[in-house]
């Protein structure tokens, strides 16, 4: 098998379930980012200890690899994607809103702005925080570009990717544990 095809040599690539776009399109850096944050993701789970949290980052990347696979594919596709396995499914962020709670509820949750760094896990969920947050505004300004839409208004990504962030948000926090509590008691 080979790795390169050459068709991308114009500057161009291919989108799920075809057409093809430039790659610098609003699209392209929208899946790009979300590809990113699956990599920021990767680094922090190598410094997790706790096999339960290690495990439920591995569940995120793979579901950020639905939501990449969504924002890949062209509006007149839209019908072709899968619920749970390349389209966002409202469950999927009813089951981040599940984890934060859950977090939230086992992590001293800080007053003041963080500054990251405390762990290498925490410094890199903190990582992967700020780039879904950026595949987050690329998604948006494709969804107001109408490049997400399909006609029914069930389009769940931009909830998905705002859910995750906040969700990563807490769990940098649950990573690095008591450190502000026993730095500033």
């Amino acid at each position: 098998m080979r790795i390169y095809t050459r068709r991308g040599d114009d500057g161009t690539t291919g989108l799920l379930y075809g057409g093809r776009v430039d790659k610098s399109d609003q699209r392209t850096e929208a899946y790009g980012t979300t590809d990113e944050a699956v990599a920021a993701l990767g680094m922090a789970r190598v410094f997790i200890a706790d096999s339960i949290l290690a495990d439920l980052v591995l569940r995120l990347q793979r579901e950020l690899f639905v939501a990449g696979a969504e924002l890949a594919t062209a509006a007149e596709n839209r019908h072709k994607l899968t619920p749970g396995h390349t389209k966002v499914t409202a469950e999927m962020v009813d089951g981040l809103e599940v984890a934060i709670d859950e977090y939230v509820g086992r992590t001293h949750m800080p007053e003041e702005f963080i500054v990251p760094g405390e762990s290498r896990g925490s410094a890199f969920l903190d990582y992967a925080r700020t780039v879904i947050r950026r595949a987050e505004r690329q998604t948006v300004a494709m969804d107001r570009a109408g490049m997400l839409a399909d006609g029914g208004g069930e389009n769940q990504v931009v909830r998905y990717l705002n859910r995750l962030a906040d969700l990563i948000f807490v769990l940098a926090r649950y990573e690095e544990g008591d450190f502000r509590t026993l730095r500033s008691g």
